[in-house]
Protein backbone atom coordinates (compact mmCIF):
# COMPACT_ATOMS: atom_id res chain seq x y z
CA UNK A 1 0.00 0.00 0.00
CA UNK A 2 2.39 2.26 0.76
CA UNK A 3 4.38 1.71 -2.39
CA UNK A 4 0.82 2.47 -4.69
CA UNK A 5 0.96 5.69 -2.27
CA UNK A 6 3.84 6.96 -2.81
CA UNK A 7 3.84 6.01 -6.88
CA UNK A 8 0.53 8.08 -6.59
CA UNK A 9 1.95 11.44 -5.50
CA UNK A 10 4.80 10.73 -7.80
CA UNK A 11 2.39 10.50 -10.99
CA UNK A 12 0.23 13.72 -9.48
CA UNK A 13 3.10 15.65 -9.18
CA UNK A 14 4.16 14.63 -12.75
CA UNK A 15 1.08 15.47 -13.95
CA UNK A 16 1.21 19.02 -12.33
CA UNK A 17 4.22 20.02 -14.04
CA UNK A 18 3.07 18.83 -17.39
CA UNK A 19 -0.07 21.29 -16.33
CA UNK A 20 1.87 24.08 -15.16
CA UNK A 21 3.14 26.59 -17.58
CA UNK A 22 6.24 26.65 -19.49
CA UNK A 23 8.80 29.49 -17.30
CA UNK A 24 8.88 32.59 -18.69
CA UNK A 25 11.21 34.35 -21.17
CA UNK A 26 13.22 37.35 -18.67
CA UNK A 27 13.74 40.56 -20.51
CA UNK A 28 15.37 43.71 -19.02
CA UNK A 29 14.94 47.72 -19.49
CA UNK A 30 17.36 50.63 -18.39
CA UNK A 31 16.82 53.70 -18.87
CA UNK A 32 17.16 56.93 -16.60
CA UNK A 33 13.62 57.29 -14.94
CA UNK A 34 14.76 59.79 -12.67
CA UNK A 35 16.42 63.07 -12.52
CA UNK A 36 16.45 65.74 -15.24
CA UNK A 37 16.29 63.51 -18.26
CA UNK A 38 13.59 61.48 -16.94
CA UNK A 39 11.24 62.11 -19.34
CA UNK A 40 13.42 59.73 -21.94
CA UNK A 41 13.41 57.13 -19.87
CA UNK A 42 10.28 57.19 -18.68
CA UNK A 43 8.92 56.90 -22.47
CA UNK A 44 10.74 54.01 -23.08
CA UNK A 45 10.23 52.52 -20.24
CA UNK A 46 6.55 52.68 -20.55
CA UNK A 47 6.46 51.92 -24.52
CA UNK A 48 8.34 48.46 -23.70
CA UNK A 49 6.16 47.53 -20.86
CA UNK A 50 3.20 48.16 -23.79
CA UNK A 51 5.28 46.01 -26.09
CA UNK A 52 5.58 42.99 -23.73
CA UNK A 53 1.97 43.00 -22.42
CA UNK A 54 0.74 43.62 -26.15
CA UNK A 55 2.92 40.40 -27.27
CA UNK A 56 1.91 38.36 -24.14
CA UNK A 57 -1.72 39.12 -24.54
CA UNK A 58 -1.72 37.40 -28.08
CA UNK A 59 -0.02 34.47 -26.82
CA UNK A 60 3.80 35.21 -25.73
CA UNK A 61 6.94 34.37 -27.82
CA UNK A 62 6.43 30.75 -28.97
CA UNK A 63 3.89 29.60 -25.94
CA UNK A 64 6.01 31.54 -23.29
CA UNK A 65 4.74 34.68 -21.74
CA UNK A 66 7.62 37.73 -21.56
CA UNK A 67 8.97 38.81 -17.89
CA UNK A 68 10.43 42.33 -17.99
CA UNK A 69 12.46 43.70 -15.46
CA UNK A 70 12.91 47.22 -15.60
CA UNK A 71 15.95 49.47 -13.90
CA UNK A 72 16.41 52.94 -13.57
CA UNK A 73 20.04 53.30 -14.40
CA UNK A 74 19.83 56.94 -12.84
CA UNK A 75 21.74 58.59 -15.67
CA UNK A 76 25.13 57.42 -13.85
CA UNK A 77 27.22 54.84 -14.96
CA UNK A 78 28.24 53.17 -12.10
CA UNK A 79 24.40 52.58 -11.83
CA UNK A 80 24.03 51.31 -15.24
CA UNK A 81 26.89 49.03 -15.20
CA UNK A 82 25.65 47.67 -11.51
CA UNK A 83 21.85 47.14 -12.90
CA UNK A 84 23.32 45.46 -15.93
CA UNK A 85 24.86 42.79 -14.02
CA UNK A 86 21.83 42.20 -12.20
CA UNK A 87 20.01 41.78 -14.95
CA UNK A 88 22.28 39.64 -16.58
CA UNK A 89 22.77 37.51 -13.02
CA UNK A 90 18.83 37.45 -13.41
CA UNK A 91 19.22 35.54 -16.69
CA UNK A 92 17.64 37.69 -19.36
CA UNK A 93 17.97 37.00 -22.74
CA UNK A 94 18.47 40.89 -23.64
CA UNK A 95 18.26 44.03 -22.43
CA UNK A 96 16.25 47.27 -24.26
CA UNK A 97 18.21 49.80 -23.43
CA UNK A 98 20.45 52.14 -22.57
CA UNK A 99 18.51 55.66 -23.94
CA UNK A 100 21.56 57.96 -23.79
CA UNK A 101 24.96 56.93 -25.30
CA UNK A 102 26.67 58.03 -22.09
CA UNK A 103 25.28 54.80 -20.44
CA UNK A 104 25.48 52.90 -23.69
CA UNK A 105 29.28 53.41 -23.45
CA UNK A 106 29.52 52.43 -20.05
CA UNK A 107 28.01 49.28 -19.94
CA UNK A 108 28.79 47.72 -23.50
CA UNK A 109 31.85 45.97 -22.40
CA UNK A 110 29.78 44.46 -19.36
CA UNK A 111 27.23 43.11 -21.98
CA UNK A 112 30.24 41.97 -24.72
CA UNK A 113 31.47 39.81 -22.16
CA UNK A 114 28.02 38.03 -21.18
CA UNK A 115 27.11 38.08 -24.87
CA UNK A 116 23.93 39.48 -23.60
CA UNK A 117 22.37 41.76 -26.62
CA UNK A 118 21.44 45.38 -25.61
CA UNK A 119 19.13 46.90 -28.25
CA UNK A 120 19.11 50.82 -27.76
CA UNK A 121 16.49 52.84 -28.83
CA UNK A 122 17.95 55.96 -28.68
CA UNK A 123 21.62 56.11 -27.72
CA UNK A 124 23.43 58.03 -31.04
CA UNK A 125 26.79 58.05 -30.39
CA UNK A 126 29.27 57.55 -33.51
CA UNK A 127 31.50 55.94 -30.93
CA UNK A 128 29.64 52.83 -31.38
CA UNK A 129 29.04 52.67 -34.84
CA UNK A 130 30.53 50.13 -37.34
CA UNK A 131 31.34 47.98 -34.40
CA UNK A 132 31.28 44.33 -34.00
CA UNK A 133 29.65 43.98 -30.55
CA UNK A 134 26.92 43.60 -28.70
CA UNK A 135 25.49 46.91 -28.76
CA UNK A 136 23.04 47.17 -31.58
CA UNK A 137 20.11 49.90 -31.56
CA UNK A 138 16.87 51.37 -33.86
CA UNK A 139 17.94 54.67 -33.92
CA UNK A 140 20.39 56.77 -36.54
CA UNK A 141 23.74 57.67 -35.58
CA UNK A 142 24.79 61.17 -34.26
CA UNK A 143 26.16 61.62 -38.27
CA UNK A 144 23.26 61.89 -39.94
CA UNK A 145 21.21 64.01 -37.55
CA UNK A 146 23.45 66.63 -36.68
CA UNK A 147 24.54 66.61 -40.94
CA UNK A 148 21.05 67.20 -41.49
CA UNK A 149 20.87 70.02 -39.20
CA UNK A 150 23.89 71.36 -40.83
CA UNK A 151 22.39 71.29 -44.00
CA UNK A 152 18.88 72.69 -43.11
CA UNK A 153 20.72 75.21 -41.01
CA UNK A 154 23.33 76.56 -43.85
CA UNK A 155 19.58 77.24 -46.25
CA UNK A 156 18.39 79.74 -43.82
CA UNK A 157 19.19 83.43 -44.14
CA UNK A 158 20.60 83.77 -40.65
CA UNK A 159 22.49 80.37 -40.55
CA UNK A 160 25.63 81.53 -41.66
CA UNK A 161 27.49 81.47 -38.15
CA UNK A 162 26.51 79.23 -34.86
CA UNK A 163 27.45 79.42 -30.83
CA UNK A 164 27.41 76.00 -29.68
CA UNK A 165 26.56 74.55 -26.35
CA UNK A 166 26.41 70.97 -25.05
CA UNK A 167 25.61 68.99 -21.67
CA UNK A 168 28.85 67.56 -20.85
CA UNK A 169 27.25 65.15 -18.47
CA UNK A 170 26.33 62.79 -21.80
CA UNK A 171 30.08 63.77 -23.38
CA UNK A 172 29.50 61.00 -25.50
CA UNK A 173 26.31 61.83 -27.52
CA UNK A 174 26.89 65.54 -27.12
CA UNK A 175 30.56 65.48 -28.20
CA UNK A 176 29.65 63.25 -31.40
CA UNK A 177 26.87 65.29 -32.17
CA UNK A 178 28.49 68.58 -32.40
CA UNK A 179 31.53 67.30 -34.29
CA UNK A 180 29.30 65.85 -36.84
CA UNK A 181 27.08 69.19 -37.08
CA UNK A 182 30.36 71.03 -37.17
CA UNK A 183 32.27 69.08 -39.81
CA UNK A 184 29.28 69.48 -42.18
CA UNK A 185 28.54 72.92 -41.14
CA UNK A 186 31.94 74.44 -41.61
CA UNK A 187 32.00 72.79 -45.08
CA UNK A 188 29.08 73.86 -46.57
CA UNK A 189 30.61 77.83 -45.87
CA UNK A 190 29.28 77.80 -42.22
CA UNK A 191 31.11 79.05 -38.83
CA UNK A 192 31.17 77.90 -35.49
CA UNK A 193 32.21 81.07 -33.52
CA UNK A 194 32.03 79.84 -30.19
CA UNK A 195 31.82 76.41 -28.23
CA UNK A 196 30.70 76.08 -24.48
CA UNK A 197 29.56 73.28 -22.29
CA UNK A 198 27.61 72.70 -18.59
CA UNK A 199 26.75 69.77 -16.46
CA UNK A 200 23.63 69.02 -16.15
CA UNK A 201 22.46 68.74 -12.78
CA UNK A 202 25.46 71.53 -11.48
CA UNK A 203 24.90 74.30 -10.15
CA UNK A 204 24.40 75.99 -13.61
CA UNK A 205 23.56 79.69 -14.11
CA UNK A 206 22.33 79.73 -17.80
CA UNK A 207 21.61 83.23 -17.74
CA UNK A 208 25.80 83.97 -17.68
CA UNK A 209 25.51 81.33 -20.40
CA UNK A 210 23.40 83.07 -22.65
CA UNK A 211 25.40 85.88 -22.40
CA UNK A 212 28.51 84.65 -23.55
CA UNK A 213 26.54 82.86 -26.65
CA UNK A 214 25.49 86.23 -27.48
CA UNK A 215 28.54 88.11 -27.06
CA UNK A 216 29.49 86.34 -30.50
CA UNK A 217 26.77 88.16 -32.10
CA UNK A 218 26.06 84.55 -33.84
CA UNK A 219 23.12 84.01 -36.93
CA UNK A 220 22.40 81.18 -34.31
CA UNK A 221 22.36 79.12 -31.13
CA UNK A 222 23.02 75.63 -31.07
CA UNK A 223 22.05 73.55 -27.94
CA UNK A 224 22.85 69.96 -27.24
CA UNK A 225 21.52 69.12 -24.31
CA UNK A 226 18.38 67.28 -22.65
CA UNK A 227 14.78 68.94 -22.68
CA UNK A 228 14.68 70.45 -19.37
CA UNK A 229 17.85 72.53 -19.97
CA UNK A 230 17.39 73.19 -23.49
CA UNK A 231 13.99 74.93 -22.26
CA UNK A 232 15.67 76.96 -19.39
CA UNK A 233 18.53 77.60 -22.08
CA UNK A 234 15.83 79.01 -24.20
CA UNK A 235 14.15 81.09 -21.68
CA UNK A 236 17.73 83.14 -21.21
CA UNK A 237 18.15 83.66 -24.39
CA UNK A 238 15.21 84.75 -25.68
CA UNK A 239 15.18 87.04 -22.49
CA UNK A 240 18.08 88.58 -24.07
CA UNK A 241 17.41 88.44 -27.62
CA UNK A 242 13.50 87.47 -28.48
CA UNK A 243 14.91 86.98 -32.29
CA UNK A 244 17.57 84.93 -32.12
CA UNK A 245 17.42 81.99 -33.98
CA UNK A 246 17.81 78.62 -31.91
CA UNK A 247 18.64 75.08 -33.06
CA UNK A 248 18.87 71.84 -31.05
CA UNK A 249 19.63 68.19 -31.33
CA UNK A 250 17.22 65.73 -31.10
CA UNK A 251 17.72 64.42 -27.47
CA UNK A 252 15.32 67.65 -26.21
CA UNK A 253 12.27 67.58 -28.68
CA UNK A 254 10.39 66.17 -26.37
CA UNK A 255 6.94 67.04 -24.74
CA UNK A 256 8.44 68.33 -21.45
CA UNK A 257 10.20 70.81 -23.99
CA UNK A 258 7.22 72.19 -25.01
CA UNK A 259 5.83 72.14 -21.24
CA UNK A 260 8.66 73.93 -19.68
CA UNK A 261 10.04 76.30 -22.39
CA UNK A 262 6.49 77.99 -23.38
CA UNK A 263 6.90 80.67 -25.43
CA UNK A 264 10.93 80.61 -25.39
CA UNK A 265 10.86 77.82 -27.36
CA UNK A 266 8.47 79.18 -30.01
CA UNK A 267 10.50 78.86 -33.24
CA UNK A 268 13.05 76.48 -32.24
CA UNK A 269 14.10 73.95 -34.98
CA UNK A 270 15.29 70.38 -34.54
CA UNK A 271 15.98 67.32 -36.27
CA UNK A 272 13.83 63.86 -35.08
CA UNK A 273 13.74 60.18 -36.22
CA UNK A 274 9.91 60.32 -36.56
CA UNK A 275 7.37 62.23 -37.67
CA UNK A 276 4.41 63.31 -35.15
CA UNK A 277 1.94 63.41 -37.65
CA UNK A 278 2.53 60.44 -39.42
CA UNK A 279 -0.52 58.98 -40.81
CA UNK A 280 0.95 55.49 -40.64
CA UNK A 281 -1.86 52.85 -39.52
CA UNK A 282 1.04 50.80 -37.04
CA UNK A 283 1.79 54.18 -35.62
CA UNK A 284 -1.82 55.38 -35.11
CA UNK A 285 -2.86 52.02 -33.49
CA UNK A 286 0.24 52.93 -31.18
CA UNK A 287 -0.30 55.95 -30.05
CA UNK A 288 -4.25 55.67 -29.59
CA UNK A 289 -2.72 52.69 -27.12
CA UNK A 290 -0.15 54.45 -25.07
CA UNK A 291 -2.07 57.30 -24.72
CA UNK A 292 -4.97 55.32 -23.41
CA UNK A 293 -2.72 53.87 -20.91
CA UNK A 294 -0.30 56.41 -19.75
CA UNK A 295 -2.67 59.29 -20.63
CA UNK A 296 0.25 61.26 -22.09
CA UNK A 297 2.05 61.32 -25.70
CA UNK A 298 4.66 58.69 -26.62
CA UNK A 299 7.15 61.23 -27.89
CA UNK A 300 10.18 60.07 -29.70
CA UNK A 301 11.26 57.79 -26.87
CA UNK A 302 8.03 56.03 -26.85
CA UNK A 303 8.27 55.15 -30.52
CA UNK A 304 11.54 53.87 -31.29
CA UNK A 305 12.18 51.79 -27.88
CA UNK A 306 8.17 50.55 -28.48
CA UNK A 307 10.25 49.94 -31.89
CA UNK A 308 13.48 48.12 -30.39
CA UNK A 309 11.01 45.96 -27.83
CA UNK A 310 9.25 44.49 -31.19
CA UNK A 311 12.14 43.76 -32.67
CA UNK A 312 13.71 42.00 -30.00
CA UNK A 313 10.26 39.96 -29.12
CA UNK A 314 10.27 39.32 -32.97
CA UNK A 315 13.84 37.83 -33.04
CA UNK A 316 13.05 35.62 -30.04
CA UNK A 317 9.86 34.35 -32.00
CA UNK A 318 11.83 33.31 -34.75
CA UNK A 319 15.45 32.19 -33.09
CA UNK A 320 16.41 29.04 -34.16
CA UNK A 321 18.73 26.96 -31.96
CA UNK A 322 21.87 27.68 -31.52
CA UNK A 323 21.50 31.18 -32.31
CA UNK A 324 21.62 33.75 -29.99
CA UNK A 325 19.35 37.26 -29.70
CA UNK A 326 22.02 38.82 -31.61
CA UNK A 327 22.66 36.23 -34.02
CA UNK A 328 18.54 35.83 -34.74
CA UNK A 329 18.64 39.62 -35.06
CA UNK A 330 21.02 40.39 -37.70
CA UNK A 331 19.34 37.04 -39.22
CA UNK A 332 15.81 38.80 -39.78
CA UNK A 333 17.76 41.65 -40.99
CA UNK A 334 14.64 43.51 -41.38
CA UNK A 335 11.82 44.46 -39.25
CA UNK A 336 8.66 46.79 -39.42
CA UNK A 337 8.52 49.68 -37.28
CA UNK A 338 5.58 51.89 -36.29
CA UNK A 339 6.52 54.04 -39.13
CA UNK A 340 8.53 52.82 -40.83
CA UNK A 341 10.64 49.61 -41.91
CA UNK A 342 13.86 49.07 -40.28
CA UNK A 343 17.00 47.24 -41.88
CA UNK A 344 20.27 46.86 -39.47
CA UNK A 345 23.08 46.24 -41.40
CA UNK A 346 26.03 43.74 -39.90
CA UNK A 347 26.66 45.86 -37.36
CA UNK A 348 23.22 46.17 -35.96
CA UNK A 349 23.25 50.21 -36.96
CA UNK A 350 19.79 51.16 -39.10
CA UNK A 351 19.12 54.50 -40.51
CA UNK A 352 15.72 55.96 -39.94
CA UNK A 353 14.20 58.65 -42.27
CA UNK A 354 14.89 62.02 -40.73
CA UNK A 355 12.28 64.90 -40.79
CA UNK A 356 13.32 69.08 -39.66
CA UNK A 357 10.75 70.01 -37.14
CA UNK A 358 9.89 73.35 -35.67
CA UNK A 359 8.33 74.15 -32.90
CA UNK A 360 5.17 76.36 -33.61
CA UNK A 361 2.06 77.40 -31.27
CA UNK A 362 3.11 75.16 -28.66
CA UNK A 363 3.63 71.97 -30.66
CA UNK A 364 6.11 70.42 -33.59
CA UNK A 365 5.27 70.61 -36.55
CA UNK A 366 7.75 69.16 -39.57
CA UNK A 367 9.02 71.79 -42.02
CA UNK A 368 11.00 69.73 -44.44
CA UNK A 369 11.17 66.13 -45.34
CA UNK A 370 13.93 64.29 -46.77
CA UNK A 371 17.37 65.76 -48.02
Amino acid sequence: MRRLAASGVVLATLALTACSPPEPIAVGFIGGTSGRAADLGIAGRDAVQLAVDMRNRSGGVAGRQVKLLIHDDEQQPEVAQRVVRELIDQRVVAIVGPMTSAMAMAVVPIANEARVLLMSPTATTDALTGVDDHFLRVNSSTHENAARMARHLLRQDAGRSVAAIYDSSNKSYAESWLADFRASYVQGGGEVVKVASFASGSETTFRQLAIDLLATRPGAVLVVANSMDTALLCQQLRQLDRGVMIIASGWAATERLLELGGKAVEGLTVVQDFDRNSSAPRYLAFRQAYRERFHREPGFGGVIAFDAANVVLDALAKQRAGQTVKEAVLALKHFEGVQESLTFDEFGDVKRSIVVTAVRDGQFVVVEHGG
